[in-house]
């Protein structure tokens, strides 16, 4: 009889981490160069879906949240994502414009953080995105109303159904759905090592330039 009071530990799932070291002479010049070439090395290795990424948001009063989400697109202005600016997520961001990414490649064993602010997306470029998806994917925006409360499945299904309807071709970008981007202040590139001696070294931006700094694991 399983005791729901008696401590449920996960000892048997430590693992030791083999990776190779990662020095200061290792990184580009700024993060976002250094994060293009480990996004390779994350696709090259076959990793499902490498553009995931955890996004962490908080609302004006404090109050914390995280999800995956796909990262859409990054440059030397930051990273973006696309959602339904009536989230949660979009919610928390209009409260307070701060988030944090967290790019969790645990089998080749590295991690990318990302800390910054949070703007939206010029409409053109929201729009752009918008049209270039699956057709299936746009009426899914207009039928789902991200993070509400919805009585059934059925619901959900019967409201996509008539949108499909009422666009059989072309729907438009929902006034409510467009991108954001994570412009980063701090970036930081984690590797994993033997007996947890990790090397995590962090981008952090310093007035116009970026200067690196050595973490403890």
């Amino acid at each position: 009889m399983d005791d729901s009071s008696s401590p449920h530990t996960c000892e048997g799932l430590r693992r030791t981490y083999e990776g190779r070291p990662l020095e200061e002479a290792d990184l580009a010049a700024d993060p976002v160069t250094q994060f293009a070439s480990w996004f390779a090395d994350a696709v090259d290795s076959g990793l499902p879906e490498p553009n995931a990424m955890v996004l962490a948001t908080a609302s004006g009063g404090g109050r914390p949240a995280a999800r995956t989400v796909l990262l859409k697109g990054y440059d030397r202005r930051g990273f973006v994502f696309y959602t339904n600016y009536e989230s949660r997520k979009g919610r928390d961001l209009a409260e307070n414009p701060r988030a944090c990414l967290m790019f969790p490649w645990h089998p080749i064993r590295r991690q990318v953080r990302v800390e910054g602010t949070v703007v939206r997306l010029p409409r053109e470029d929201s729009a752009a995105y918008f049209h270039s998806r699956p057709y299936g994917s746009r009426i899914g925006a207009w039928a789902s109303r991200q993070s509400a409360v919805i009585h059934s499945r059925e619901e959900l299904d019967r409201r996509y159904d008539e949108l499909a309807e009422r666009w059989p071709e072309e729907p438009p970008i929902p006034d409510f759905w467009g991108g954001f981007l994570v412009v980063p202040a701090e970036v930081e590139f984690w590797q994993g090592r033997a007996d947890r001696m990790h090397d995590r070294l962090r981008y952090r931006r310093a007035g116009g330039a970026w200067m690196v700094e050595r973490l403890a694991p």
